[in-house]
């Protein structure tokens, strides 16, 4: 019998050791998740509009189980600089100037050593949920090409992460949908609200894009980055968790903290590869450091790599590979799961769970408090324990 879509992606998922683990019970196991080809879609700027965009993206490199082929920067030309609100003539975003975040990705290119290809995607919105952007200028077509061209040369499905609008997903399906249909193992989309109620950040920067997505046949895991209340609420499918400072910062690898100084301070020096290898004493970050810093990133990189968040048996909590797992491990709350969507023509969906086949899953975490309880003690851990090529 040919297996249904759905049969089809829970096999790859449990072959690759991203299974669904019961939330409060001990778990063992000896099993390596693949390493994962992944293309990094993301609303990546510098100087940074968001510096968690440029903090996440150590994550890409850093995850051994990541294997980065791509990051393609979703830009919209409306945060390049700033621009005034008609109403009162103010600017509505007082941070400056800004450009696609190609610095940013060649630094850690020389930190890890490495040649991950950047490109910048369209820089206005869909006119249509069809819409195939062929007229937009030849600069900002190259993360198009970049995106199909790494699809086509794969010898394995990629999975596909969003962090933004998603615009140059939906481009390159509406060009491309028997390659996309071929050569894409799981989209995962860091957008929306649920339950609908709030039209969340990612949705407005492209609306077309995001419905086109959802209505289309492709697998797609749904993240939301919302409520009904708004961003910063926390639910049972929501991503977003906060850690309360940075202050851990200050034990990672020397070269990752100058990539923060460089990002953090929205530094303008032309030697941006240089500031990587200086010699002096760090700079006092603290002031940027002592902050709230918002996440909603984390739980993509989970369900990418088949990590799991563990609460030990001494109380502490890490981001494990599964093959680290062990006696008096406690496996927390973390999965996807099958669900039908609707989605409205202003990007609002609703996603109900189901039994039957079905292209799409959502994200669920259980209790939201103590799922961002075990994060602030993990990630942490986490980023202290990378250390890049030479450092």
């Amino acid at each position: 019998m040919k297996p249904t879509r759905r049969t089809f992606l829970a096999q790859n998922l449990a072959a690759a050791g991203f299974v669904s683990l019961q939330p409060g019970k001990a778990f063992a196991a000896k099993q390596t998740p693949k390493k994962r080809a992944v293309i990094n879609v993301t609303d990546l700027y510098h100087p940074h509009q968001d510096r968690g965009d440029n903090f996440d993206l150590i994550t890409a490199y850093a995850l051994p189980e990541v294997d980065l082929k791509a990051v393609i920067l979703d830009v919209t030309d409306r945060y390049r600089q700033p621009f005034v609100n008609e109403s009162d003539h103010s600017y509505d975003d007082p941070t400056g100037l800004r450009e696609p975040g190609i610095i940013p990705v060649h630094q850690l290119n020389y930190i890890f050593d490495r040649a991950v290809p950047c490109a910048p995607a369209p820089f206005g919105p869909m006119q249509s949920p069809d819409d195939a952007m062929g007229d937009s200028p030849a600069y900002q077509q190259q993360g198009i090409d970049l995106l199909l061209g790494t699809l086509k040369n794969s010898p394995e499905p990629v999975d596909i992460v969003s962090f933004g609008s998603a615009r140059p997903i939906a481009v390159a399906f509406n060009r491309a949908p028997k390659l996309m249909a071929q050569k894409v193992r799981m989209i995962h989309l860091c957008a929306g609200g649920a339950p609908k109620g709030f039209l969340e950040w990612n949705v407005k920067l492209d609306v077309h894009a995001f419905v086109r997505l959802l209505r289309s046949d492709l697998p797609i895991s749904i993240y939301p980055c919302a409520t009904e209340n708004g961003p910063f609420d926390r639910g049972p499918n929501n991503t977003y968790w906060s850690l309360p400072n940075l202050n851990f910062i200050h034990g990672m690898s020397q070269k990752l903290q100058r990539y923060i100084e460089y990002a953090f301070t929205r530094s303008s020096r032309m030697d941006f590869l240089g500031v990587l290898e200086e010699k002096q004493p760090l700079a006092d970050m603290a002031p940027h450091y002592k902050h709230t810093h918002n996440v909603w990133e984390t739980a993509i990189w989970m369900e990418v790599t088949g990590r799991r968040l563990v609460r030990r048996a001494d109380g502490t909590h890490r981001i494990e590979n599964p093959a680290s797992l062990a006696e008096g491990h406690t496996v927390l709350a973390h999965a996807l799961q099958s669900c039908t969507v609707e989605v409205d023509n202003d990007g609002q969906f609703d996603a109900q769970p189901t039994k039957g086949p079905s292209n799409f899953f959502l994200y669920e975490r259980g209790d939201a408090l103590l799922n961002e309880t075990a994060l602030r003690d993990a990630l942490p851990r986490l980023y202290r324990q990378w250390l890049p090529i030479n450092d």
